[in-house]
């Protein structure tokens, strides 16, 4: 905190549910990250239409030693509105949460990414969620094992996320259809696994139209070009900005993002004429879709007995239990402008890695067949 500031913004506690201050409240913060593949002409290099960001991500961040080891988390599984793919990975979230996914309970962090695995024991979590999921006048009753405890979160989770929002009106934005690009990434373990077991096909359901991971997706879907069909646009703007560097605040490059502003994105014409005014747009969709990739749903829970829940407001039941629930979304401060630079490096740096990686992997497992195989004699005979 900043005490020389003259200034501060007073922001209310997503942690909590301002209808429930005085009843237990569990909080699950998730990272979603990006959940589409680039569709973008613009794209150099065939692997971004089929891995996705995320997990090639993983082997750089591996690399570079910022975690021990890969999640399996797919942020195209949570997208894809199939149930089984969604549990797969909210599963995968909580076996590396990373820093995708925290759980506070009243307020206070009981699960997530602090001081490598001190956070991390699914057996502690489950201890601390099972007074929620399996209550009996207010006291634990039964032997319920972790996984069956965190099955239960898992489903909440998924169907919070899957449920309306229509309260939270997305505006008159034209949508994005999601059928541009494939619908799974390669990559990810739950597409690996139907592979092994012989299926080609990964399901997708799709998200509900008034659910928030839905308008989260549209909203990301803004990045029409992808960071290679972005960077030239945006080094349009800043020579023209070296030019006439007085316009940097007609054309709002830092702000004021009013209406105005969010008005210019509705054009999703992906047509070039060379102008500024449209490499601008562009780049402003960008700044705008990379805001919603980053961003953190929260999603706060509070049990209720049956005659107390409101139909004014959201619940999700379990098996043994019923939750009244809020929706929050966080971290939308627009990304800067000059970000963009960092941003197109960062792509290069990602995909290289990857490739060179999985490529040294494939050579392994190539040479390790070829010794296998190498005492190996062919016997011809004579017919």
């Amino acid at each position: 905190m900043d005490a020389l500031s003259g200034y501060a913004m007073c922001l209310p506690n997503l942690t909590r549910l301002h209808f429930a201050e005085h009843r237990p409240i569990l909080c699950v913060e998730i990272k979603p990250k990006c959940g589409f593949l680039p569709f973008s002409n613009h794209v150099s290099q065939e692997i971004k239409h089929k891995v996705c960001r995320y997990c090639m991500h993983q082997h750089l961040k591996v690399a570079k030693g910022k975690w021990k080891r890969p999640s399996k988390y797919c942020p195209l599984d949570l997208f894809s509105g199939n149930k089984q793919r969604m549990h797969f990975a909210l599963r995968s979230l909580l076996q590396e949460a990373q820093n995708n996914l925290k759980i506070f309970k009243n307020g206070e962090l009981i699960y997530g990414c602090k001081d490598e695995d001190s956070l991390s024991d699914l057996n502690e979590l489950a201890r601390h969620l099972k007074p929620f999921f399996f209550p009996s006048n207010g006291l634990v009753s039964g032997p319920h094992c972790t996984r069956t405890i965190l099955k239960e979160l898992i489903h909440v989770i998924t169907m919070t996320l899957l449920s309306s929002t229509d309260d939270c009106k997305a505006g008159d934005m034209k949508t994005v259809p999601t059928s541009q690009g494939r619908s799974y990434c390669e990559a990810s373990a739950f597409t690996k696994e139907l592979i092994r077991n012989g299926k080609n096909k990964t399901e997708t359901s799709g998200l509900p139209r008034d659910c928030l991971l839905y308008k989260t997706l549209q909203v990301q879907m803004l990045d029409l070009l992808d960071i290679e069909g972005i960077y030239p646009l945006y080094n349009r703007v800043e020579q023209y900005l070296e030019e006439f560097p007085e316009e940097r605040n007609v054309l709002q490059i830092d702000g004021p993002y009013n209406e105005s502003f969010y008005e210019k994105l509705l054009d999703l014409s992906t047509e070039d004429d060379g102008t500024v005014e449209y490499a601008l747009r562009k780049v402003q969709q960008y700044r705008v879709a990379m805001t919603a990739k980053d961003c953190s749903i929260m999603i706060a829970l509070s049990p209720c007995l049956q005659d107390e829940c409101s139909e004014q407001r959201l619940v999700v039941p379990t098996s043994k239990s019923r939750f009244t629930f809020s929706l929050s979304v966080l971290d939308l401060d627009l990304k800067p402008y000059e970000s963009i630079h960092h941003q197109y490096r960062l792509d290069g740096k990602i995909v290289n890695y990857y490739l060179k990686n999985t490529q040294a992997k494939d050579d392994s497992v190539m040479t390790g067949l070829l010794k296998e195989n190498e005492n190996c004699t062919l016997v011809l005979h004579k017919m």
